[in-house]
Formats: C-alpha cells, sequence, structure tokens
C-alpha cells in the first residue's frame, strides 16, 4: 500500500474508533509493520490532523474534528475520477462543467499526499464526444426530472417524420454519441425513448406531473416495451 494510501485508511480507522487504537492494531488492518505507523501519524499530527495518544496507549481523533466531507478511500477517489472523465465524453455542458467543479473539491478536501492521486493524470476515458443536442439543454430535462414538470418537445424521429409532444421525463441514457430521454409521451400514451438530438425544440408547459415519477420508473425498469423511440 503507498503512503499515501495508508494515511488515508488509518484517518478512516481512527475516525470509526469511540475508543484508543493502539499502533499494532492500525498496523495489522494495514498489513504494515507498527514502526511504519509511528511515522504516519507523526506525519498526520504535522499537517495538524488532531491525533492525541502515544504508544503503548493507543491514537483517537479528537472528538469534534471537522473532517473534509470527501474522505474517500484511493481507489473510492480514483473511481470518481474516472467517472468524471467519462463525463466528460457526454453532451451534457452542463454536467461537464459540474464534473470540474467536483474535481476541484475533492482536490481542495483530502489531505496534501493524496492529492497527487488527482494529480498523477493517470486515468483517462478515451473515444467519441457526444455534441450537445441543439434543440434542447439536457439540464433542463435533469431540472423537469427532479421537479416531475411536463416538457413539450418538437421531435424528428428516424424516418424524419415531425411530431409535436407533451412528454412527463424520468430518467436520462448517457452514452458515449448520444443521450435518450425516457418518457411518458401523452401522444403515445406509453413510456418511450427519445434520442435528445432529435429534439427539434422545446419549451416547458408548467404543468406538472408530482407523484408519478417513482411509479413511471418502476414499470420502465420492469420492461415496458421501449423498442421504438416514438
Amino acid at each position: 500500500m503507498r503512503k499515501a494510501a495508508r494515511l488515508f485508511e488509518i484517518i478512516q480507522i481512527l475516525r470509526r474508533s469511540e475508543t484508543p487504537v493502539t499502533a499494532a492494531d492500525i498496523a495489522r488492518s494495514l498489513n504494515v509493520t507498527p514502526r511504519s505507523i509511528y511515522r504516519d501519524i507523526a506525519a498526520l499530527q504535522a499537517m495538524r490532523v488532531p491525533i492525541q495518544g502515544g504508544r503503548g496507549i493507543g491514537y483517537i481523533l479528537r472528538s469534534g474534528f471537522d473532517l473534509p466531507p470527501l474522505m474517500f478511500s484511493i481507489e473510492e477517489t480514483e473511481a470518481i475520477v474516472l467517472a468524471l472523465a467519462l463525463l466528460e465524453r457526454t453532451g451534457d455542458v452542463a454536467l461537464k462543467t459540474s464534473a470540474k467543479r467536483v474535481s476541484q473539491k475533492i482536490a481542495a478536501a483530502v489531505p496534501s499526499p493524496l492529492r497527487q492521486v488527482l494529480a498523477a493524470n493517470t486515468l483517462h476515458a478515451w473515444g467519441t464526444v457526444a455534441q450537445a443536442p441543439s434543440g434542447i439543454d439536457l439540464a433542463v430535462v435533469r431540472a423537469a426530472i427532479r421537479a416531475e414538470r411536463k416538457i413539450q418537445i418538437h421531435y424528428r424521429d428516424e424516418q424524419g417524420r415531425r411530431t409535436s409532444r407533451t412528454i412527463r421525463p424520468i430518467a436520462l441514457i448517457y452514452y458515449s454519441e448520444a443521450a435518450n430521454i425516457v418518457a411518458w409521451c401523452e401522444l403515445r400514451q406509453d413510456l418511450r425513448h427519445f434520442r435528445a438530438e432529435r429534439v427539434e425544440g422545446a419549451v416547458q408547459t408548467g404543468e406538472f406531473f408530482k407523484g408519478e415519477g417513482d411509479e413511471l420508473r418502476r414499470r420502465w425498469v420492469s420492461g415496458w416495451s421501449l423498442e421504438s423511440s416514438a
């Protein structure tokens, strides 16, 4: 285990314990020697992590210490880094901007040695980057899903036929090349997938479908017919 990861895990062990934890106990958990733990504790204390105690009596993290809100393991941090990189491939402009802010917050929250994981630039997501749809803002769709607000869309199917639909959006599916809006279509009276790049215009109707979203999602997940996108 790298030192940065070990420092992180020591903090987690002390956070979880209500009684002092000896260096020997920590060493057994992390498969290292107690001497390594003594050095790591000293390093953490030098970073102003309020660890109290000593050899033979154990260590505790001072009560009331306001730890950074984002405390992940090394592998959890790498999972987030890769997930944020994958977001860069979507056509959702607002989510891509938010992903950059999340990266900055994580870097600011973790102890200095752990920032090496973010700075190392070792994880990459490669492939086609989806273009942002021109007829609808995916941020508006996500807001409508949360608020259970109806949207009226002007839609062109794969045969080029144009229709006006009032939909009740319940989910978004992101693919590397496009995004699909999952919604109840009031025209078809059924659940449908709408490809975001085929939406030529969209307006919020001011109408809501409060309390229906969870049930519609259950019906969607249970396998309602969604073969066609219209």
